[in-house]
C-alpha cells in the first residue's frame, strides 16, 4: 500500500504505529471536510473506531 498509495505524515504513522496512530489520526480528520463537502461530525460519524481485524494473509500461488 505504501508504494501505491502517496500518504501524509499522520498516514504514514497510522500504517506504521497501528491503532493508537490511527485513532489520533481520525480524530484529526473529524472536521476536515470530505470530498462531498461535509464534515465527518456533520455526517454523525464516529471520532473513534473499534480495533480493526486481523485477517490471515497467504503468499504464494493459489490452487
Amino acid at each position: 500500500m505504501l508504494a501505491s498509495i502517496p500518504l501524509t505524515e499522520d498516514e504514514r504513522a497510522a500504517v506504521d504505529d497501528g491503532q493508537t496512530a490511527l485513532d489520533a489520526l481520525l480524530a484529526r480528520l473529524t472536521d476536515i471536510p470530505t470530498p462531498a463537502g461535509p464534515t465527518p461530525r456533520e455526517l454523525g460519524l464516529p471520532a473513534a473506531v473499534t480495533m480493526l481485524p486481523i485477517a490471515e494473509v497467504h503468499q504464494g500461488k493459489h490452487t
